[in-house]
């Protein structure tokens, strides 16, 4: 368990915190801080706040990922999914939510939103080399397996 302190923006109190919604999940529920009701029109998008802050330790990532029941419903995603927060980001949690539908999406206070996944992170030193080491595979890629 990894403990994240968060911090609600002012006038977001009456919103839930992010939770599980179940035992074995994954994300926690992002909850839409906008006031009273906004539209989203086919084609468009915009950066939906959450009205909380978090502070992510060092060697861990918060994933921003879209909703599985927006996307199949409404054809709602985000535009840079999964967005990432970084340990050293301190602002307001924003999701870039996006209508591929073709009807308009309304968002009103307290929607679901997005998921957010909390997960460690490894650093890299790169060791420039002349070569790459030989691997079955090679250099092959998109589709290079013929699998299905």
């Amino acid at each position: 368990m990894v403990t994240v302190v968060i911090a609600r923006a002012p006038g977001t109190e009456d919103l839930e915190l992010p939770a599980y919604a179940t035992e074995g999940a994954a994300g926690m529920d992002l909850r839409a801080a906008v006031e009273g009701e906004m539209c989203l029109d086919p084609g468009e998008w915009q950066a939906i706040p959450t009205g909380i802050m978090v502070a992510i330790p060092p060697g861990y990532e918060a994933q921003v990922r879209p909703r599985s029941g927006l996307a199949l419903r409404h054809g709602i995603g985000m535009v840079n999914a999964p967005g990432t927060i970084d340990s050293d980001y301190a602002g307001v949690v924003q999701v870039l939510l996006i209508n591929h539908g073709r009807e308009p999406f309304s968002i009103r206070r307290g929607d679901r939103i997005a998921q957010l996944v909390v997960a460690p992170v490894a650093r890299v030193a790169w060791s420039e080399q002349e070569t790459l080491p030989e691997t079955a595979r090679g250099a092959g890629g998109f589709g290079h397996t013929g699998r299905r």
